[in-house]
């Protein structure tokens, strides 16, 4: 996928908010995604921390999204929300496996593909994807949707309830099959 053809940004179509910072241990701004977050290799949600974010915040929320992949709708592959406004890190494997880590009251909604977890990284043959893993400021202890939610309907909640955000954008190309 040549740059000029790239899909829009999830946060294009919604409001503009302030930004705080996320930084990981596993994802750096613009690079290869590591094994561990590819699918068909380690399938393990990656290592979060996020600071700056506004005092009146009362939850968070992550999400993992592709906007290149090849379903005119992107894909995501990580939505977890009401996670208390004490947490400001997640550990590596927080929201997959056995969810070593993932804090109390935290909330996975189905990702696409059908799973309460966190889903790798696993663009066609050839492709290079961006992954864009967001952290949500929200104004409310508790969203509204439930663990059957689908993206959609979490996103849209997201919408209208967030106070500021913060993302890391990394990359993956699926193997060759040559």
């Amino acid at each position: 996928m040549t740059e000029s053809k790239k899909a829009p940004l999830p946060h294009d179509f919604h409001p503009r908010v302030p930004s705080f910072t996320v930084v990981s241990d596993d994802v750096s701004p613009g690079s290869a995604l590591k094994d561990a977050q590819v699918h068909a290799e380690g399938n393990t949600s990656p290592h979060l921390r996020w600071e700056g974010f506004p005092p009146e915040t009362q939850s968070f929320a992550v999400t993992c999204f592709d906007p290149d992949a090849p379903t005119g709708s992107g894909f995501w592959h990580w939505v977890l929300f009401d996670i208390p406004a004490s947490v400001t890190e997640l550990a590596p494997g927080a929201g997959s496996g056995s969810f070593k880590g993932l804090p109390d009251g935290a909330v996975h909604a189905r990702n696409d593909y059908g799973t309460k977890d966190f889903g790798g990284a696993a663009p066609p043959a050839g492709e290079n994807h961006r992954y864009v893993f967001t952290v949500y400021a929200v104004d409310s202890a508790e969203l509204g949707p439930d663990e059957d939610a689908s993206p959609a309907v979490v996103g849209f909640n997201l919408r209208f309830h967030t106070l500021a955000r913060a993302s890391l954008i990394g990359e993956y190309e699926g193997p060759s099959t040559d």
